[in-house]
């Protein structure tokens, strides 16, 4: 109820607290998030649309790259600038991106004294648009790298990266991707945001999540387990489902990275559902990690029936084609006015799904997640005859600047070897 009056800014302060110690001060910690969500565009920074009696939109790509990541990613940025300027220290930033993790990063740590940032994405499997984000950004301290081979690659060179300890130590390796708490610690607070903006007292909360690497919807979880009462995650996929199908079945299983028109969600390997599985695994780390073994062993693990059962109390999931991705951008344009971008859309179809199929109490609202603006992925409106009006400020003339990039194949001493020769 104390958190009612609160703006945005304030709120992410009061629910970031408890995981910050006496690392930062109070004074300091709250100017940071104040200056952080200033920038962003929107005055309320995640807004809430109503779709339906009980469907509800949060939009989160008001910040400077258009995409959730940003909600997260300019508050990391601004830590490692802090904790880097009071130990006197320099920084190599490593991190792997799908499409938008990457431009939110160079975003947020272009130009900074401290900190080199390599980020690696799958050549061919971003949209043009997102590559740019992340290639044309003018600043020394900023490399691109476009790697043979899919997200999950990139992924497992970063770990690879972190893996050898001598390497990790003479760079001071950090990550910037969402293995790294402070990454999950922002995306915490719009949960909260939601929650208490449809009023915690009255209504049961219900959260459709777009998911690839489930760092978001672990946030949500993380939201739970603070207190938050939400009654059920709904998982939501692109064909790369193999989230939706463990938590159907019980058992996780690698299959080949199909392209789709939701790039960002074309992964295999959630590196975040590991820490679910910690949980779910009664917080066992020598038995947990005896799973994921076999996982990287064999590429596929079960749980016992009672474990999946378990998950199953908080967690829904739904797998959504392109083609159900087109048809929910079509409706919703047509029956609302909004336009979707495909991710979202995706989060939006899980959403109607779960209403269609239980039986909706009165007190229980859908909040679906806007996880980028849909100027980001032009091409996909060009398929439906849907005029995108205007090119937002932060995406205009992109196309007329020079690309810093650099093209690798997925080949670790390739990259060591780069890496060191632009520290």
């Amino acid at each position: 109820r104390a958190f009612g009056s609160l703006s945005y800014p304030e709120l992410a302060a009061e629910v970031m607290r408890p995981f910050l110690g006496d690392t930062i001060t109070r004074d300091v910690f709250d100017h940071l998030v104040e200056a952080t969500y200033r920038q962003f565009t929107h005055p309320l920074v995640a807004p809430l649309k109503q779709f339906e009696s009980n469907i509800w939109l949060m939009e989160l790509f008001h910040g400077p790259t258009l995409a959730f990541k940003d909600y997260a990613m300019q508050i990391l940025g601004r830590l490692f600038d802090q904790a880097l300027l009071a130990r006197g220290k320099r920084t190599t930033i490593v991190g792997a991106t799908s499409g938008d993790t990457g431009s939110a990063a160079i975003e947020a740590c272009k130009d900074r004294e401290a900190i080199d940032v390599f980020i690696f994405f799958p050549k061919d499997r971003v949209s043009p648009i997102q590559q740019r984000q992340m290639t044309t950004v003018e600043a020394d301290n900023i490399h691109a790298i476009a790697l043979e081979g899919t997200f999950d690659d990139c992924q497992d060179m970063v770990k690879a990266l972190f893996n050898n300890l001598e390497f990790r130590d003479k760079y001071a390796l950090s990550a910037i991707n969402s293995i790294n708490w402070a990454r999950l610690m922002p995306q915490i607070v719009y949960y909260f945001w939601a929650g208490v903006s449809l009023g915690l007292n009255e209504r049961r909360l219900v959260f459709s999540v777009p998911s690839g690497n489930f760092g978001n919807v672990f946030s949500a979880y993380a939201a739970k387990k603070m207190g938050l009462p939400i009654e059920k995650l709904i998982v939501a996929t692109n064909s790369n489902d193999i989230l939706t199908r463990f938590f159907n079945t019980g058992t996780m299983e690698i299959r080949g990275v199909q392209p789709s028109i939701s790039p960002s969600m074309d992964i295999q390997v959630s590196s975040n559902f590991e820490r679910l599985l910690f949980d779910l695994n009664s917080r066992d780390g020598a038995s947990t990690n005896k799973i994921l073994e076999i996982f990287r062993s064999e590429g596929k693990f079960s749980v016992p029936e009672e474990t999946l059962m378990e998950a199953r109390r908080l967690f829904d999931a739904v797998s959504v084609s392109d083609m159900d991705t087109l048809g929910r951008i079509s409706t919703t344009y047509k029956e609302k006015g909004e336009i979707l971008d495909p991710h979202t859309a995706i989060g939006v179809e899980g959403a109607y799904r779960f209403a269609s199929s239980a039986s909706m109490e009165s007190d229980l609202s859908i909040v679906s997640l806007a996880c980028a603006h849909p100027a980001k992925f032009p091409d996909v409106y060009k398929k439906l005859d849907i005029d995108l009006t205007e090119t937002p400020a932060a995406l205009r003339g992109l196309f007329e600047k020079t690309e810093q990039l650099h093209h690798f194949d997925n080949n670790y001493d390739q990259i060591t070897s780069f890496i060191s020769s632009h520290n």
